[in-house]
């Protein structure tokens, strides 16, 4: 297969696969972020960020199972080959949050609501896309490396610790780790239903299918290609530029994620009857959802992945980095949907 499709080609298709679950999960099940936190902020129900909880335990359970199998070794991932920026993280994190609520959606969130028709996301994803690219090796490239990249090797995750302070193998240090994540997403009042468990469920499990499956692509192929799973941020920047010079570049596996999130998520509204197309009407609401969507740009790259890369695929593999940009993107959209709803609106 590798052979007759060509590594980069097979690496788009595990990306498209896991990533249709992911788009499904999010219209079938309402798996979003900025709508868990506001559900738990003003809508008294934990019900959709128990479902966050779910999917990260789900997801850390699954890929040290991988690891444990030694099907994938953490060390070769993103979050952990290369140290990290506390700074980059909370700054990131804070900035990414605060564009998420002034623009309606996280990247993910954008893609979803594309696949079902809404046009005012498409605004969102190309903005987003562009001000990643800008930030990650654009103008604003040098000022980022400059403050927020950080120097040194790999960094160990918490995995690691766990496994040093238990004696316990990592595999099983992170298993235990994730069920517990998973054990206390449940717990309590306010339980998801049934469907958003699945939904929850499958979300976590089509990460660790994205790890598995570029991790088999980087031991059997030629072309070295990066262990990665998903996150929405550069790749979307990186599907632009596909589009526009196809002929001259290769598909990834963040292109191909990109691809599949849309294709799962238009299923999973024409399953549920709810395609349709909407435009934005109002020329206020569109610039907010474009400074948004610049700022969500700017801030996941500085602090190295999305409510998705860093929320769920870093801390799959209990990435340090993962639990503190994930609280600093929670605060920031908490700032800006108090901004939005409590009275102190953006400026005409």
């Amino acid at each position: 297969m590798l052979d007759w499709l060509g590594e980069p080609t097979v690496a788009a298709l595990i990306g498209m696969g896991s990533g249709m679950v992911l788009g499904a999960a999010a219209r079938l099940g309402r798996f979003c972020t900025l709508g868990a936190l506001e559900d738990a902020l003003y809508g008294g129900s934990l019900a959709r960020l128990r479902m966050w909880g779910i999917a990260i335990g789900v997801a850390v359970m699954a890929v040290f199972a991988l690891i444990a199998a030694g099907l994938f070794d953490p060390m070769d991932s993103f979050y952990l080959a290369q140290g990290w920026s506390l700074p980059g993280a909370v700054l990131g994190g804070l900035v990414f949050g605060y564009g998420m609520a002034l623009a309606g959606n996280c990247g993910y969130g954008a893609l979803a609501r594309l696949g079902g028709g809404d046009m005012r996301a498409f605004v969102i994803v190309l903005v987003m896309g562009l001000a990643a690219y800008v930030t990650l090796s654009g103008p604003l490239a040098a000022a980022r490396v400059a403050l927020f990249v950080p120097g040194g090797g790999p960094v160990p995750g918490i995995g690691h610790w766990l496994a040093q302070v238990t004696g316990l193998p990592l595999g099983a240090s992170g298993m235990l780790a994730g069920f517990a994540i998973f054990v206390l997403s449940l717990r309590g009042a306010s339980r998801p239903g049934r469907g958003g468990v699945i939904c929850a469920i499958c979300v976590g499990l089509a990460v660790a299918m994205g790890w598995a499956g570029t991790a088999w692509l980087f031991r059997t192929g030629f072309d070295a290609l990066p262990v990665a799973s998903h996150s929405f941020s550069a790749p979307l920047g990186e599907t632009m530029l596909y589009a526009m010079t196809s002929s001259g570049a290769a598909l990834s596996f963040g292109v191909g994620s990109v691809a599949g999130v849309l294709l799962g998520a238009f299923a999973g509204s024409l399953w549920k009857g709810q395609f349709r197309w909407e435009a934005c009407e109002d020329p206020r609401e569109l610039k907010r959802q474009i400074l948004g969507a610049g700022l969500m740009g700017w801030g996941a790259v500085t602090a190295a992945g999305c409510s998705i890369g860093q929320g769920i695929t870093a801390f799959s593999v209990l990435a340090v980095s993962a639990p503190l940009t994930l609280a600093a993107i929670a605060l920031g959209a908490a700032i800006g949907l108090r901004q939005l709803l409590e009275g102190f609106a953006l400026a005409d």
